[in-house]
């Protein structure tokens, strides 16, 4: 048995059914992608997004795949809006009422400064889906968290020539996602409130971490992080992708245990998380995210949209309809994909 149906057989030990199937979905985030011993492209993703929760759109992440293999460096990952793409329109044809890739984030090196502003014409001109930049700045000096893919420098976020690049997004209309860890947040204040026209979202509710030097510290940990979340509330471009909180940094343990945790057990240990962020930014500002196939590390994708439901029964109806769906749709303009 390799390692992928090891997992398979893992996440099979725990099963639900699907709770309240008519709420509408927008899943904010997910990766499509293949690696030798773990591939999660449409096929595989489809399987999850019809799974039983109504999943009507989805957006997705960029992740290092399909770069272009030629062509000048700057250019190389427009390949990888193009292969969504060419996904996208794949999946149109098939009997699937979920809208796969409504929205593409994609990568751009905002190092370049103002020469990056061809790269993000470029991402536009392959895909009308086209809708913003994720450049990752989620790093640490400890040897038990590991950096983000992009393997970002420190300060990246103030770097004044990722100052001059980011400065490009507006003209274009285009958003920008940041991953950070919670200890980097202060930096994401700057950035906001210097490029107030910018619509910002950051991932994963701000990287509350649990591993290394911040193993056995979670209420200390999360005294300090609703702290910068506050100060970050303050910015109004800025919104918040609820989920995330399933991978190993967050410290939950999720992957170690015999079996997957149930919804009610996910439900318990993410609601004071989602419940902190609503309270500070409203449910026009947050929107929920599956973070697939990373957060399967905890559980399928039926058992983490139960969490999800679970942890927000206390709002409203209409509050609900935002997190769910409405907030997504409207920051990535996904009206007409």
């Amino acid at each position: 048995m390799n390692r992928e149906q090891q997992r398979e057989a893992w996440l099979e030990k725990t099963a639900e059914a699907i709770l309240e199937p008519d709420l509408k979905i927008c899943d904010a985030h997910h990766h499509l992608w293949e690696y030798p011993d773990n591939r999660y492209l449409l096929d595989e993703a489809l399987i999850d997004f019809s799974a039983g929760h109504r999943i009507a759109k989805t957006v997705y992440i960029e992740c290092l795949q399909h770069y272009r293999t030629n062509g000048f460096v700057e250019s190389k990952p427009v390949g990888e809006t193009e292969y969504i793409d060419s996904i996208s329109r794949a999946n149109q044809q098939t009997e699937s009422t979920c809208q796969v890739a409504a929205g593409i984030v994609g990568f751009a090196d905002l190092r370049l400064g103002k020469a990056v502003t061809p790269i993000l014409q470029q991402h536009c001109n392959s895909s009308a889906r086209f809708r913003g930049v994720r450049y990752t700045a989620a790093c640490h000096s400890s040897q038990a968290i590991r950096n983000s893919h992009t393997n970002p420098p420190p300060k990246l976020l103030s770097d004044p020539e990722f100052l001059d690049g980011f400065a490009a997004l507006e003209s274009l209309n285009l958003s920008f996602d940041a991953w950070l860890y919670h200890p980097q947040l202060d930096e994401l204040v700057a950035l906001a409130t210097t490029f107030s026209k910018i619509k910002i979202v950051l991932n994963h509710v701000g990287g509350p971490l649990g591993l290394g030097p911040y193993q056995g510290r979670r209420s200390e940990v999360f005294k300090a992080w609703q702290s910068s979340m506050a100060a970050i509330a303050n910015c109004d471009n800025v919104f918040v992708k609820l989920g995330g909180l399933n991978m190993s940094i967050a410290g939950f343990g999720w992957q170690k245990k015999t079996a997957p945790p149930s919804s009610s057990e996910l439900a318990e240990a993410i609601a004071p998380y989602f419940n902190a962020v609503i309270k500070l930014f409203g449910a026009r500002r947050c929107m929920l995210e599956s973070n697939f196939p990373v957060d399967r590390v905890a559980g399928s994708y039926v058992i983490l949209w139960n969490a999800f439901k679970r942890a927000t029964q206390h709002f409203s109806n209409a509050e609900r309809a935002q997190l769910f769906y409405q907030t997504a749709v409207d920051f990535y303009r996904l009206d007409n994909h």
